[in-house]
């Protein structure tokens, strides 16, 4: 397997198609908007740069790292030859569903589909193809050069065949995969989520201010980042999208987002990506300056 289609240059698509291209996969990279992939290919360039200053990486290397990636805007052009498609648009089950659609109208008939959802039921989103045994979660961490991990979900029809597939295909670059089953948030989320819910709740309840909280995980639990400044990382929208998928797939009150962050969220603070979330990232790219609002004590 070479050939390699990544739909979605964001954060996660772009870091799938550097890292299948560092280790030398034919790679397309397909989004609908030429600004987004042109911002895809530039922030794939200043990660090879980082590497390049910590000598993981030579010059040459990141050449032919770049050289290995094409971007389209056309689907099925992108993706006519792939042999292994992996979708890492926005956490959207319509989206994802009508992207999938016409990955199976497109795509050769032994091409393997992969999402990178984090949360959403790969049964769901096989059942809109006909070839539900070659669909398959395929779940990179963030920031996808640098994190071991790769949950590979099996869907109710997935193929032993596709899962072994996938699971050497990890293997080969240099990822350490994890094979787990088709349950809402499946192993990472579950476990995650929730942590960071009871922090948002901890906050809300005027139990401690942002820094406080992440102190105590950082230096408590040896967690190399606090709850509420991995949030901003990951991103408040996604956060919540992932604690909505579990509170309606489970049923359990244990899962229902906290409405400070159903606030922050609907008042556009997503985090990093906006510039401010628990924190505020408008001076720098670090989470140096708690945001006003959220360190008041109460």
């Amino acid at each position: 397997m070479k050939n390699i289609a990544v739909i979605g240059a964001g954060t996660m698509g772009n870091g799938i198609a550097h890292t299948f291209a560092q280790f030398g996969f034919k790679v397309r990279l397909i989004d609908i908007s030429e600004k987004a992939l042109a911002a895809g290919m530039t922030t794939i360039g200043k990660n090879l740069d980082r590497m390049i200053k910590k000598e993981a990486i030579t010059e040459e290397d990141k050449k032919q790292t770049l050289d290995n990636i094409h971007t389209l805007t056309d689907m099925k052009k992108g993706t006519a030859h792939a042999e292994l498609v992996v979708e890492a648009a926005t956490e959207n089950l319509e989206l994802k569903l009508d992207i999938f659609r016409k990955l199976d109208e497109c795509c050769p008939e032994d091409t393997i589909l992969a999402t990178n959802t984090s949360s959403i039921s790969i049964t769901r989103i096989a059942s809109v193809t006909k070839r539900p045994e070659q669909v398959i979660g395929m779940h990179f961490m963030n920031p996808v050069p640098i994190m071991k991990l790769v949950e590979v979900i099996r869907g109710y029809s997935t193929s032993d065949e596709t899962t072994k597939t996938v699971l050497e295909l990890s293997g080969k670059l240099r990822k350490t995969p994890v094979e787990v089953n088709d349950y809402p948030g499946f192993v990472a989320n579950r476990i995650l989520m929730p942590m960071i819910n009871e922090a948002v709740e901890t906050l809300h309840s005027g139990v401690a201010g942002v820094k406080e909280i992440d102190t105590v995980m950082k230096l408590g639990m040896a967690h190399p980042m606090g709850p509420l400044q991995l949030a901003d990382f990951i991103g408040l929208d996604v956060c919540l999208s992932i604690l909505n998928v579990m509170y309606d797939g489970f049923k359990n009150p244990k899962y229902a987002p906290c409405p400070l962050l159903v606030n922050m969220v609907t008042a556009g603070k997503l985090g990093i990506k906006s510039g401010e979330g628990f924190y505020d990232y408008s001076e720098s790219k670090k989470a140096e300056k708690v945001s006003g609002i959220f360190s008041q004590k109460r």
